[in-house]
């Protein structure tokens, strides 16, 4: 139980540090801001500076498709359109409960706006309790925590695709939306046998997509992502070239080096002062190595005020380099955000039928009882452990 007539005392000291850190990150700001401007002037520079010491860059900075001062109005959607959305939750295995396993429930949901037609609210459970599900990610150094956490992506991904198939033919726009970045980056960590098996899945989703000509976005609410910062760092590198390897041998040491002058700041921090509501900034072009995988997935992305917040949107590059692809995604993805007060609609509602509440875990894991009974098992039951704290006096 926690005692917050104890913990009131140390809140003082922590509203302290807030207010300490506000102040110094509107300094930052104003550094940014200044930054910012100078990049923008000489953003031609820049990029042939990148270019040329690409392998010598102790960070990687993504690639401006766009001038940095432009700003695009974004359009308002059409009456009648569809969004499709997914999102994932799950039942995480533990050896305390009765049987070793886990489940991952997509919630999937199909709104149609203008079309009289009720929308589609369902989720779809997957049991994973095969040694492959569970112990197979070991010999790549994967806990099985992390790899149910890899496979819920793969869920999500895939049930979207199977939904483009059945909206293919609809005739009216429709936008495909996800909760989170399309850029994978924990991948890049992985060992390639397991990059196999969960990459590939996701894009041939993703290819079903671009076939049925129904564009995907990654919606990344709150983003922590400072690639446009990194892209500054161009310009307040002290150096005549961003030589990382000979003028900042500690990069990558935790050390702080003389570019990072903008650090702890977001993208959005920027994003907020220069944008207007119902604007976006310009597009630009990943540097995560992974993205040598995506192929024609390759993924873009850009940052645009949908409200109060300050949105990221990833898309694959097939979306950014088809105009009316592009529009009908920046419009309905406004549109959910509108609808949303402030967060996307489908997107909060594939999550409601994700979640996996006390209810529902403790009725899976009856189920699983009851299953396990009939099939001749005994001493079915959780651990001692976890009957105690069940069962506690307290």
């Amino acid at each position: 139980m926690l005692d917050l007539n104890k913990l009131a005392p140390g809140l003082h000291g922590f509203g302290q540090h807030l207010a300490q850190e506000s102040a110094a990150n509107r300094q930052r700001l104003e550094r940014a801001w200044d930054y910012f401007g100078r990049a923008t002037l000489a953003q031609s520079e820049l990029l042939r500076q990148q270019a040329l010491w690409q392998d010598r860059l102790g960070f990687g900075a993504p690639i401006p498709l766009e001038p940095l001062d432009l700003r695009v109005d974004l359009l308002r959607a059409p009456l009648t359109h569809t969004v499709l959305a997914t999102d994932g939750s799950q039942i995480a295995p533990t050896h305390h409960e009765i049987a070793y396993c886990y489940l991952i429930n997509t919630g999937r949901v199909a709104l149609y706006y203008g079309q009289q037609r009720y929308p589609r609210l369902d989720s779809l459970p997957e049991l994973f309790y095969k040694p492959q599900d569970l112990y197979a990610s070991r010999q790549w150094g994967i806990r099985t925590e992390e790899w149910m956490g890899y496979q819920r992506t793969v869920s999500e991904a895939k049930a979207l695709g199977e939904m483009a198939k059945e909206h293919s033919t609809s005739g009216c726009p429709t936008l495909a939306i996800v909760d989170g970045p399309l850029i994978h980056w924990f991948l890049e960590a992985l060992h390639p046998q397991a990059q196999a098996q969960i990459l590939p899945p996701i894009l041939e989703a993703w290819e079903e997509l671009r076939q049925a000509r129904i564009p995907l976005v990654g919606y990344i609410s709150a983003s922590r992502s400072r690639e446009v910062f990194d892209f500054l760092r161009l310009e307040s590198c002290p150096y005549p070239e961003p030589d990382c390897g000979t003028h900042c041998p500690r990069a990558g040491s935790g050390a702080s080096l003389p570019c990072q002058i903008f650090e702890p700041l977001r993208d959005p921090d920027l994003w907020q002062l220069l944008l207007s509501p119902g604007q976006r900034g310009p597009l630009w072009r990943s540097q995560a190595p992974i993205m040598a995988s995506y192929g024609p997935h390759e993924v873009y992305f850009c940052y645009a005020l949908l409200g109060q917040e300050v949105g990221r949107l990833e898309m694959p590059a097939w979306v950014v380099e088809d105009e009316e692809l592009l529009t009908t995604t920046l419009s309905l993805t406004w549109a959910q955000v509108e609808k949303g007060c402030g967060y996307p609609v489908a997107l909060a509602e594939a999550h409601n039928q994700a979640v996996v509440r006390g209810a529902d875990r403790s009725s899976f894991f009856a189920l699983l009882e009851q299953q396990m009974i009939k099939a001749g098992l005994r001493r079915v039951g959780v651990s001692y452990k976890e009957a105690r704290k069940r069962g506690s006096i307290a």
